[in-house]
């Protein structure tokens, strides 16, 4: 039978590197790899041609941005009351509640952007994903349900001309309103005072190239907090002058997900541009610290439910002794005194630590003698109970890790609707 998968010593030696190369390429996720346990990993065939014929010498970013120093004029950061909205509008559970506006999510995972877009009533057309168990996950919950009018989800990269084509010809056609995106940030990095080029540096541009072809009315950006710091603020302004100079005002704030109801302190920095010459809005915040969502008050309906792999609800075979260790690690620490934000356990009455990809860094339950389970990981990053994620327990904390809370998600969503609304 004809092999489908690779192990790293055998690209190794048909690339001529060393194990170290390759295992720095997964590590980066430059080179997408499944473990098999241990230190083995095995890649998918297809996966190694896409990665062999990649420009891993791109340099056109690092360039860009080593000789970056034009003067940028920043917006000052408005808000608009969205509180009405977000307590009325559910594009959710009534798939009738539309506001008439279409979009297109970029890098979109498992959907959290666009389960956010969709709550706040706006309809996806199209979906780029390279990670299949998201793409799984995204045509469960939005194909199979009928929040999708149509199976326009592409599954590739979208570094390949045709796929990009594609996205452009079909979003002309249906005249898409926004375009969403969380582009990767890990390639933007330095060694010393040198740029490092990296492939997934490129995506950004490819974002850039589609918006520009697409000229849709407003993109909205996702990323991680540090993006504002990374080459002393020099990626921020970058990605502020390559909109302005394709027609766009643009702002940028970091928000934080407990302001819009997620029981998670989780920061985010969001762009949002427009080409139709209107002042951009950032949601105003909802909730402060008097009042956040607890992890407490999200978690409690699951207390008393058996395990369910139908719903993600699983559990973690601990050994009786690590419950014992589990039960008595106080609520606020760690289980291990090195690490501040593995194996913690956040307090009961208060938001949740950062979820992170890695099964939440680890996340502790705080009533419980056992780790969070998937379902109670995504209950707090704000997803549906109905929205379920594909793939094995290692792939679908993978994907909550990495997702945009989706009430975040619908706030900026309604943000940008009251912006087109009350123009």
């Amino acid at each position: 039978m004809r092999q489908e998968f690779l192990t790293i010593k055998e690209i190794a030696e048909l690339e001529q590197k060393s194990l170290k190369t390759i295992r720095r390429a997964i590590a980066s996720n430059e080179l997408l790899a499944e473990k098999k346990g241990g230190n083995f990993y095995s890649v998918n065939k297809e996966e190694y041609y896409r990665w062999k014929t990649a420009d891993h010498k791109i340099n056109k970013i690092p360039d860009r941005i080593k000789y970056f120093n034009k003067n940028i004029e920043y917006q000052d950061t408005k808000f608009i009351n969205i509180l009405p909205e977000m307590k009325i509008i559910d594009g959710w559970n009534n798939k009738n509640n539309k506001n008439g506006l279409k979009f297109l999510d970029l890098f979109s995972g498992a959907g959290g952007l666009s389960c956010g877009m969709v709550m706040a009533g706006f309809t996806p057309v199209y979906s780029v994903e390279i990670l299949q168990c998201a793409v799984n996950t995204y045509k469960k919950n939005f194909i199979n349900s009928g929040r999708f009018p149509n199976e326009n989800i592409e599954t590739r990269d979208i570094k390949d001309a045709k796929i990009k084509q594609n996205v452009i010809k079909k979003c002309k056609e249906e005249q898409v309103d926004v375009i969403v995106g969380g582009f990767p940030c890990q390639g933007f990095s330095m060694a010393g005072n040198r740029v490092v080029a990296d492939p997934r540096n490129s995506l950004y541009l490819d974002m850039l190239e589609i918006v520009k072809q697409i000229n849709p009315k407003f993109v909205v950006m996702e990323n991680v907090e540090g993006l504002r710091s990374m080459l002393n603020g020099k990626i921020e302004k970058m990605i502020i002058s390559d909109y302005q100079d394709i027609g766009y005002n643009i702002s940028v704030h970091t928000l934080n997900a407990a302001d819009y109801g997620v029981a998670q302190q989780r920061k985010r920095v969001i762009f949002i541009a427009n080409n139709i010459g209107l002042v951009n809005y950032h949601p105003e915040p909802i909730f402060n610290e008097n009042n956040y969502k607890t992890l407490g008050q999200e978690l409690e309906r699951f207390l008393y439910i058996d395990e369910n792999k139908d719903i993600n609800h699983i559990f973690t075979n601990h050994t009786e002794e690590m419950k014992k260790r589990l039960s008595k690690v106080p609520e606020g620490k760690s289980l291990y005194k090195n690490y501040s934000d593995a194996w913690k356990k956040s307090p009961w009455n208060k938001t949740s630590c950062t979820i992170k990809e890695n099964h939440g860094g680890v996340n502790i339950h705080p009533k419980l003698p056992r780790v969070l389970t998937p379902r109670e990981l995504a209950a707090l990053q704000s997803f549906p109970d109905d929205f379920i994620f594909e793939g094995t327990k290692k792939w679908q904390l993978l994907q909550i890790g990495n997702a945009v809370p989706p009430l975040l998600s619908k706030a900026i969503a309604l943000a940008v609707y009251k912006t087109l609304k009350n123009k």
